[in-house]
């Protein structure tokens, strides 16, 4: 499947943890969906997944939501990067960082996992971090207590839904930039 992007979505399955900081990877892939008008995801690699073209002669992509828990996605990102034969420079994980303030939004390729449980699960499932990640910044509380820090993350954000709305574009705008560097260096 040369040429494929597969985007990832991190996040948690269920109500429980809809609209949470760490469900804004869930968030900004359903984003791209929508915008790339993909099909209804389909169930397999213990996950959700879409493919498409971002637009008519665009990349080819799929947008991968694993329907495991965050600290448990590597073993759906994994068989489905296996399957669909997509190195880890092609992978475009989407997801929260604590150590960007609320409302940023970086990307980078590679680098450590830095605590985040979904990024060390991708690390064993696929045996690399040499993938892209969209990062979106929903801010760090004021302690390095990990009880207080997994609240913060596993919290309904405290911004206003303007601005949550607008880290999603702005993460989803970056990652439409990213995948067509990504497959521009097909040409």
């Amino acid at each position: 499947m040369a040429g494929l992007v597969l985007i990832v979505g991190l996040g948690n399955p269920g109500r429980r943890y809809a609209n949470t900081r760490h469900n804004i990877g869930f968030e900004v892939a359903a984003e791209l969906a929508r915008r790339w008008e993909l099909p209804k995801a389909k169930r397999k690699y213990r996950g959700l997944i879409a493919e498409g073209r971002t637009r008519p002669g665009g990349p080819r992509v799929a947008i991968l939501l694993p329907q495991t828990y965050m600290n448990e996605s590597g073993e759906s990102v994994g068989p489905a990067r296996g399957q669909l034969r997509v190195p880890p420079d092609r992978i475009v994980v989407l997801h929260d960082e604590i150590d960007l303030p609320f409302g940023e939004v970086r990307s980078k390729l590679g680098g450590g996992v830095a605590g985040h449980n979904g990024l060390k699960s991708l690390e064993r499932g696929l045996g690399s971090t040499d993938f892209w990640r969209v990062r979106a910044g929903v801010g760090r509380p004021d302690s390095t207590d990990p009880e207080i820090v997994s609240s913060h993350v596993l919290g309904r954000f405290d911004e206003s839904e303007e601005e949550v709305r607008a880290l999603i574009e702005e993460a989803a705008d970056e990652t439409e930039r990213l995948t067509d560097r990504i497959a521009a260096g097909d040409d």
